[in-house]
């Protein structure tokens, strides 16, 4: 748990460095930038999808070529880099967007162009490559530095992966209300400065538990035995079936007195199998043949690789049916944000930057992540007289269902919202609405509730149940998961404009007033796919079976 420690306190300054930054940028490109909402809002998503799914290509080469450690220091210089060349973009003007031609709306600007765009995006995408780099690389190894053949090294793991999320959520607060704050009072330039001092900050800490830390030997590439055993499953069930057709043809011929069918083959298997002292399990048989005589000696394969393979291809479903809620998580760093800008955010004579809501989420889960683990595991393993409690399907699932019910609540606040608009006449106004922006906040409450439990249940699943030498290639699963996720909202929001503009309609999500939007349409989609997803996750959860 010492060596540990290091990595938590890493998190800490990596997510404020990250979250600072993700959290406000869909008003820095509207209001700085003056690109539309709607291009704001996917800017956003596909940056944050991006980050996160390079957190595949970081688990990946931990497991084949580096290691988790070495990952995660040249993933921090690179997200350096990128956070520095932000900064002095947001420093010298002439590299922003051209001043407006009147006042500060949107339709008089004119959004960056130029060398302009061309280090904005290059600053970005260095950050999404180092962001990804990271998440694919710290968890596993924070996870790899406890001794999981005895039941207490299980339990310290399990505690660790909920702390990891406490962690997020530590430096998601430092972000979302300090430099927030920061940003939007002092200049960009000095809250993207403390997100680069922070990551820089972060490396050295990280190095001083070198000492201590456990770091898992890189056993090539797992993509590859992957395909191999994909690729010679194929192979030998055709040539299996070519076989038995041939066999089957010779039967009707005089000469062939003795009847030869499939049972002779699955013997063979049978006797190949038992020849590398292992057995075959049931499931997914049409890999079995995998083990046979290959049509070429590189497309050799063990049991051993391919039951590991079996396993990957059984929690695939399960990753699947994630990406729905982190879809819905994707609205908090976009439409959630332009929605609060919009109403009144005033906390007495306190003005509460719009991007600095998740701070509501962040409290609950640092509250609820000690009271989880501390409080309702052990209570849950009295009951259950298991070792886990509360297993880790059932943490996602709840996850699933308050995403359900986030989106419901998103949908009747947005209705609110612009009943209230249209109350006072405020529709084609720029004026803040008059009601408190605390309405949003509630649907932070449940997605960030979901967020603590499918999170934290999603890295801890990934990374027991995938095979030792693909355990930082499936833990980053959990962050491809978000990264889908905010793909599948940009994708949400093109298709959703695309066919409401087809039928001679305004489309629901286009121009430049919030207020003419039909987000509550959208939050209502939103719950309804929401729940088709909890049916189709209960499909797999309930059929899954856990390997130990």
């Amino acid at each position: 748990m010492l060596a540990a420690s290091f990595v938590l306190a890493v998190e800490v300054l990596e997510n404020l460095a990250y979250l600072a930054n993700a959290s406000n940028l869909v008003l820095y490109m509207s209001k700085i930038m003056h690109f539309t909402p709607s291009s704001s809002a996917n800017i956003v998503t596909n940056f944050m999808g991006t980050a996160f799914l390079l957190a595949i290509l970081g688990g990946f080469l931990a497991d084949a070529f580096f290691s988790t450690y070495s990952i995660y220091l040249i993933s921090a210089v690179i997200e350096f880099m990128g956070l520095l060349i932000l900064t002095v973009q947001a420093h010298i003007p002439s590299l922003k967007s051209p001043n407006c031609v009147m006042g500060n709306t949107n339709s008089l600007c004119q959004k960056v162009h130029g060398g302009g765009v061309v280090m904005l995006f290059a600053g970005l995408y260095l950050v999404a490559l180092g962001v990804g780099g990271i998440k694919g690389s710290l968890p596993p190894h924070g996870a790899e530095q406890f001794d999981e053949t005895t039941p207490e090294g299980r339990k310290k793991r399990s505690s660790f992966f909920n702390y990891f999320v406490f962690s997020l959520a530590c430096g998601a607060l430092i972000a979302v209300t300090f430099v927030v704050w920061i940003e939007d009072n002092k200049g960009w330039q000095w809250g993207l400065g403390v997100s680069t001092a922070s990551i820089l900050i972060s490396i050295p800490v990280f190095l001083l538990g070198s000492q201590r830390y456990r770091t898992k030997i890189p056993a090539g590439s797992p993509i590859t035995t992957m395909i191999k055993v994909l690729v010679a499953a194929i192979c030998n069930n055709c040539k299996a079936r070519n076989s038995t057709n041939a066999i089957r043809s010779m039967a009707t011929s005089p000469s062939y007195t003795t009847e030869i069918g499939d049972g002779q083959e699955s013997n063979n298997t049978r006797e190949e199998i038992m020849m590398q002292g292992q057995t075959l399990t049931e499931s997914l048989k049409c890999l079995n043949k995998a083990v046979m005589e290959p049509l070429h000696p590189m497309l050799k394969c063990t049991v051993k690789e391919v039951e590991e393979v079996k396993i990957v291809l059984r929690i695939l479903p399960i990753f699947m049916s994630t990406i729905m809620l982190n879809c819905c998580l994707a609205q908090l760093s976009t439409f959630s944000v332009q929605q609060s800008s919009t109403m009144d955010t005033m906390l007495g004579s306190f003005k509460v930057p719009p991007a600095s809501l998740p701070v509501f989420p962040v409290l609950f889960i640092m509250i609820l992540a000690p009271v989880y683990n501390h409080v309702i595991v052990p209570f849950a393993r009295k009951i259950t007289k298991t070792e886990m409690g509360i297993t880790h399907l059932q943490r996602i699932g709840t996850g699933l269902f308050l995403s359900i019910v986030a989106m419901t609540v998103a949908a009747l606040v947005e209705t609110k919202r612009k009943k209230t608009a249209a109350k006072y006449g405020l529709l084609d106004s720029a004026k803040p609405l008059p009601i408190t922006f605390l309405w949003v906040a509630i649907q932070y409450l449940f997605l960030g509730s979901a967020d603590l439990f499918t999170l934290a249940g999603m890295m801890e699943f990934f990374f027991t149940e995938a095979p030792w030498s693909m355990r930082s290639l499936a833990t980053a699963l959990s962050w491809a998961s978000l990264a889908m996720g905010y793909f599948l909202s940009t994708v949400l929001v093109s298709i959703i404009n695309k066919v409401t503009g087809a039928f001679g309609h305004t489309p629901w999500l286009l121009g430049t007033n919030l207020n003419h939007y039909h987000l509550e349409r959208f939050y209502w989609l939103m719950c309804v796919l929401s729940g088709l997803n909890f049916i189709h996750y209960l499909f797999w959860a309930n059929s899954y079976k856990y390997r130990h």
